[in-house]
């Protein structure tokens, strides 16, 4: 039996259903989703893994006109997923006409790799406008495969799926067959937290603040973890800790239930905030923050 391997990268404007069409490959919350922009800022691997076959997922960040040195690099993690795919997903979603990149246009619609082309969120349309945009993204990239999908609803989800297995080049796997992702536990723990912060806070502060887990200590019964909330003014860390220390509790709360399904053990989380000027422009930062791969 020949077995299959290759890598899947999954590009497109933000909030286009990215995380959300990983996840139900995966079956498990890897990358974060909520109805805020930019909420993916790594790019993250999900392997799916078959008695023949292993696709090696990747969500990327949306593509954006960066604005400040960390949107540079998440661009970057964007860039990165032309250069190593042997599938390439492109996902729009209804109603959506461009691309915030030309340069990136210009690489799908010029790519050698196939090209699936999903048209996501059609739960939210008609017929009639389901038709035209099939029409208008036929015309604008010839070189794709078109599939309407709802990701939230899994409608042709197991299509495609089964699509990009076919895709996949022959080769034996590139992790272990029992592996789910290439992140370590303290970036799951990072981004659980970065979630719950995304979800309870509104305005700038979801996007000037990143977390460090500087503990994880896993014993057979639970695990102890230590994080710090980075913030980069004063009035923010304010924000977050909230009166009387309200705001982070809660934000404690839901991020400890999350994390004891993710991990299916008991938890205890400590999380303090700390206040790192300007980290998004800060090079030595983002380094350490696993953002500047240069």
């Amino acid at each position: 039996m020949t077995h299959k391997a290759g890598f899947v990268n999954i590009i497109g404007n933000p909030n286009v259903g990215k995380s959300t069409l990983m996840n139900a490959f995966v079956g498990e919350r890897l990358s974060i989703i909520t109805s805020k922009a930019q909420t993916t800022r790594h790019r993250i691997l999900g392997i799916v893994n078959g008695e023949d076959f292993q696709m090696v997922l990747s969500d990327t960040p949306g593509i954006i006109k960066p604005a400040y040195e960390m949107q540079e690099s998440m661009m970057d993690f964007v860039k990165s997923a032309f250069e190593d795919a042997d599938v390439l997903i492109y996902m729009v979603e209804i109603g959506e006409q461009e691309l915030k990149d030309e340069a990136f246009f210009n690489k799908i619609i010029h790519s050698k790799i196939p090209v699936l082309l999903l048209l996501n969120k059609i739960d939210n349309s008609n017929q009639e406008q389901l038709e035209e945009q099939m029409a208008f993204w036929k015309e604008k990239v010839p070189n794709a495969e078109i599939y309407p999908i709802s990701a939230l609803q899994n409608f042709n989800v197991p299509e495609v799926f089964q699509r990009i297995i076919s895709l996949l080049p022959d080769s034996p796997p590139y992790y272990p067959k029992d592996q789910l992702t290439d992140k370590p536990e303290r970036f799951f723990v990072n981004e659980i937290i970065r979630e719950k912060i995304l979800l309870n806070y509104s305005k700038e502060i979801p996007y000037a603040v990143e977390i460090v887990t500087e503990e994880f200590i896993e014993t057979d019964n639970i695990i102890r973890i230590r994080s710090v909330i980075m913030v980069e003014r004063d009035t923010q860390k304010g924000i977050i800790i909230g009166h009387k220390g309200a705001a982070l509790k809660k934000v404690g709360v839901e991020a400890r239930e999350d994390l004891e399904k993710f991990f299916g053990k008991q938890i205890h989380i400590e999380m303090y905030v700390k206040v790192n000027k300007n980290w998004r422009s800060n090079a030595n930062m983002l380094k350490r923050f696993g953002y500047n791969q240069k």
